[in-house]
């Protein structure tokens, strides 16, 4: 999953292994870290068959984008995903374009997903990236590779220069993704020889959710990274 749900308000509701990993991670973190994580351990969370919905415009056009009534958030180039809007699954929804309803949308329960905004006439449409998977290591960073690029039917996420593949053969509208240890290296997009310009990764710390999305054309793909974000769940 492309970012962490917020964690239960009691510590004896959470799966051990949570714990566990909460609690040896702070142990290795300096004072201000370890706040971070118990605030996360002791935090408000959603009711169980709450599901997670983020809108990306892989487009030029910053648009304005409002998710089931959470805060709208200008979404373009430099930063093309919202945060992902806490949602009861089951349960029908509303995403707004620039002030108005572009669709109104129903996830299952406990799941996380993607929807990449497009032009449908004079309207707006979905295609649906599913976000779920397995529960990422606490103790590594994810980063998830989306390639957004219909003519590319193979994107692969890289070590530049060297071309060294992190994610392989992402297919169009879906993501890959691979938990690394933080570590400084130069990432790059590329679908066949083309390879979008390198960009280093941001400072990631274990348990951070890094996504990174490939837009532009097949022959001249562009690399965007952008920090995953749940909105906070309110009682």
């Amino acid at each position: 999953m492309s970012a962490s749900a917020p964690q239960s308000s009691r510590a004896e509701f959470l799966p051990q292994w949570v714990v566990a990993a909460t609690l040896a991670l702070a142990t290795a973190l300096p004072v201000q870290a370890q706040e971070g994580a118990l605030s996360q351990l002791y935090a408000a969370r959603p009711p169980a068959g709450s599901s997670f919905v983020r809108v990306v415009n892989p487009t030029a056009e910053p648009l304005l984008v409002q998710v089931a009534g959470g805060p709208a958030q200008r979404i373009g180039p430099a930063a093309p995903a919202t945060s992902y809007a806490i949602v009861a699954g089951g349960r029908p929804f509303t995403v707004q374009v620039g002030g108005k309803k572009a669709g109104t949308l129903e996830v299952r329960p406990d799941s996380f997903g993607t929807y990449v905004l497009r032009r449908d006439g004079a309207g707006h449409a979905f295609t649906v990236i599913d976000d779920t998977g397995d529960v990422p290591d606490a103790l590594k960073a994810e980063l998830r590779f989306y390639n957004l690029v219909p003519g590319c039917a193979k994107a692969q996420l890289q070590i530049a220069p060297a071309g060294t593949p992190v994610v392989r053969d992402v297919a169009p509208m879906a993501a890959g993704a691979r938990s690394v240890n933080p570590v400084q290296a130069q990432l790059a997009a590329a679908c066949g020889s083309a390879a979008s310009p390198a960009q280093a990764l941001p400072a990631l710390q274990a348990g951070d959710h890094l996504s990174l999305f490939m837009t532009g054309t097949a022959d001249k793909p562009v690399l965007t990274m952008q920090p995953a974000r749940t909105d906070t769940f309110k009682r």
